[in-house]
């Protein structure tokens, strides 16, 4: 394909992926295929000669589409919010073509001043205390990671070292390995199961702190903990605040816990993956009071704030706790302005060495839709979840299982876990609208997440009409056997 070709393919491609998006709600949300659908439609091995590119993009429908789940459909209520936009996307296409490997400042000077900047726009959107932001000469900064979970990753092998080196000074007489067997780290018992995943990585113990009834961690809960390890000679040295959990969006008590973690000497990460866009609202910002206790925070742009995947945001206080944990300098990577005060070399902040050009798609989405433009769409999504809390309330049938403060409802009918899970199954296999379920304590609950960038009233109220017939049908057969038993 030459640059002739590309002109005209490239434009064919845009056309098809507009008319995907804006036709999106007359395909099924969720495919209709089993395990293993796609090896019989594509031959067994690469072709040796060349293809066409018209034999290439007409197995797109043939063989792709079949067996996509579609994210932007506005009848995807599950999960959380997969971002798009058309800025997104038209800045995604410049970031390929550019196709910079960014891990130094050297290596494309652009793709790491951009980021360095946008961090701080968008920390600045969110009212974050001063020190996380790089500014000319701050301590902190932002870096764009992949995902909550690299995040979180990040974050406690920082702290991990930090309080090794730090024991280390005070008790030259322990080894590392003896450090590393008595550190914990600590998260609420409704965090995401990617920090469990990171303590497995970091080989470390990790404990879960017990939550309330709002099924959030306050700061007696946590100083139970702690007491118990330190009496018991371990040394907490993380602790994973959780604002907007996956399973239900509850809120853990930052103002609780900040201090004691910062009296305890314990790194305190704060991961609000999807609730973190919310905050650039005024009405929302308190949720993230307590901030300035921590030493790293992290959100994705890329679930809420119209900047597809993968744009994951997170700052520190810091950014030499982050570097004096990963910083590797060999002659090939080095380059003559490393020393200068002006510069990042972003390979120190993660755990690639490489990474894309990802702070164009942010650049793009801020200016075209700007604060207002990003704080409606929020807003609208907000709206549109009280919508439905709305007409489940109506219904004695149901219940709301925990308090909708953003986009997600929690409820199920009244009554046992198999009855819930026979109507998620019924739902599911209709195939009209997607949903996931969750557990909160010991009850089977289903989550209804507002996704879609396109998602109106009128698809909340198919939604619930939908759900609400199946419910009707399942509950009738479900008193008929019951008589018949």
């Amino acid at each position: 394909m030459d640059a002739a070709e590309f002109r005209r393919r490239g434009k064919e491609m845009v056309d098809y992926v507009a008319d995907y998006l804006e036709k999106i709600e007359k395909r099924q949300v969720f495919p209709d295929v089993e395990p293993g659908y796609l090896r019989p439609l594509v031959a067994d091995c690469a072709p040796q000669d060349p293809e066409s590119f018209e034999e290439v993009f007409k197995d797109i429908e043939k063989i792709i589409m079949p067996g996509v789940t579609h994210w932007h459909s506005p009848y995807f209520f599950a999960y959380f919010p997969a971002a798009s936009s058309f800025p997104a996307l038209l800045a995604d296409m410049l970031c390929g073509g550019i196709g910079c490997v960014g891990f130094s400042w050297a290596a494309s000077p652009a793709c790491t001043e951009l980021e360095t900047v946008m961090l701080d726009w968008l920390g600045k959107m969110v009212n974050l205390p001063e020190e996380f932001l790089a500014g000319k000469d701050g301590q902190g900064g932002g870096v764009i990671q992949g995902s909550a979970s690299e995040a979180t990753l990040i974050a406690l092998l920082a702290a991990r070292t930090k309080t090794i080196r730090q024991v280390q000074s005070e008790k030259p007489e322990l080894t590392e390995t003896e450090i590393m067997g008595r550190l914990v780290a600590y998260a609420s018992d409704q965090a995401h199961s990617s920090v469990e995943r990171a303590a497995l990585i970091g080989a470390v113990k990790i404990k879960n702190v017990p939550s309330d009834d709002t099924f959030s961690v306050c700061g007696s809960a946590l100083k139970k903990v702690l007491d118990e390890d330190k009496a018991a000679g371990l040394i907490p040295f993380f602790f994973c605040a959780t604002l907007g959990t996956t399973p239900c969006c509850s809120f853990d008590k930052l103002l609780e816990l900040g201090p004691i973690c910062n009296k305890e000497n314990i790194w305190m990460h704060i991961d609000a993956a999807y609730a973190g866009s919310a905050f650039i609202c005024p009405e929302f910002r308190h949720l993230l009071n307590g901030v300035e206790f921590a030493d790293s925070f992290n959100f994705n742009p890329h679930k809420w704030l119209l900047v597809n995947f993968d744009c994951s945001a997170m700052w520190v206080k810091k950014r030499s706790d982050l570097i004096g944990a990963f910083k590797l300098e060999p002659l090939y990577l080095q380059h003559h302005h490393q020393e200068s005060g002006l510069v990042t070399d972003y390979r120190h902040w993660q755990i690639p060495l490489g990474r894309r050009f990802r702070s164009l798609k942010l650049w793009f989405v801020l200016r075209m839709y700007g604060v207002k433009g990003l704080q409606e769409h929020i807003r609208k999504h907000i709206r549109l979840s009280h919508q439905f809390e709305h007409l489940v309330l109506q219904d004695e049938r149901f219940e709301i299982c925990a308090e909708v403060v953003l986009g997600l409802v929690c409820f199920r009918l009244k009554g046992s876990n198999e009855l819930n899970e026979a109507l998620l199954k019924s739902i599911n296999d209709a195939k009209k609208i997607h949903l996931v379920p969750c557990h909160l304590r010991e009850k089977f609950v289903l989550r209804f997440a507002i996704c879609s960038r396109t998602v109106e009233s009128t698809h909340i109220k198919f939604a619930w009409q939908h759900i609400s017939h199946l419910a009707t049908d399942l509950l009738k057969t479900w008193e008929q056997n019951h008589h018949q038993q």
